[in-house]
């Protein structure tokens, strides 16, 4: 049965939230083609709505919008992808650097705290949440350098690379191991710049290593059976 969303000013972003929830679990897959007409069936709302939706989740580049084609689950290309990646290897080492220059305990526990709740995510199954969970890890470090360019290029790297996981990482995974990250919360706490941009490099290299580049959808799904159900 279609699902109905309450009438409210959240509708678009409770559908936002299905679709992208459905792309990282790998229930829709990269290039799959979104309709109107059968997201319209599913959530039980109108086509503007669905519009306006498509067009936030296009802004978020989660959805392609082609002229005369209509709407399809983004699909980033192997080259997207690795170019994603090594700006991240060009920018997360060195900015881990200063952030074992500058971070404090309060910093650290902080991270800590990330770290366990991953670990959660993980053990629970709950992939999105691990998923969420590695981007803010990764977002807190690029903050502690203090550096509010290089923050907001991190951040738009990390929203990237969390979509290119989502696609083509191992189902059962986020790709983004905790017991990596625990390593680099070791190595701030003791002050080790050079061991923590060595980590942070084998880390992202590692990600990027784990990739199933060359997965294809596997033919149009059917948008109703997916999102009929919570």
């Amino acid at each position: 049965m279609p699902v109905m969303v309450n009438p409210d000013d959240g509708q678009e972003e409770y559908i936002v939230d299905r679709i992208y929830e459905a792309v990282l679990d790998q229930r829709l897959a990269p290039g799959t083609k979104l309709s109107e007409a059968n997201l319209c069936t599913a959530f039980g709302v109108g086509r503007m709505r669905i519009r306006r939706t498509l067009l936030i989740l296009a802004s978020r580049e989660v959805v392609e919008l082609q002229p005369n084609r209509g709407a399809y689950v983004a699909q980033p290309n192997a080259e997207q992808a690795r170019a994603v990646f090594e700006a991240r290897l060009l920018v997360e080492p060195p900015l881990i650097r200063i952030a074992a220059q500058r971070a404090k305990r309060a910093d650290i526990a902080a991270l800590k705290m990330n770290v366990r709740q991953e670990l959660a995510a993980h053990k629970e199954g709950n992939r999105r949440e691990a998923i969420r969970l590695s981007g803010l890890f990764h977002g807190a470090l690029a903050q502690l350098a203090g550096n509010e360019v290089m923050l907001r290029i991190v951040r738009d790297l990390i929203a990237r690379s969390s979509l290119i996981i989502g696609m083509y990482g191992d189902a059962g995974f986020s790709n983004c191991r905790d017991d990596e990250h625990s390593a680099l919360v070791a190595a701030l706490s003791a002050g080790d710049f050079d061991l923590a941009e060595k980590l942070m490099r084998e880390h992202l290299s590692h990600i990027k290593d784990h990739l199933q580049l060359d997965r294809h959808p596997s033919g149009q799904q059917d948008l109703v059976v997916i999102f009929g159900k919570k």
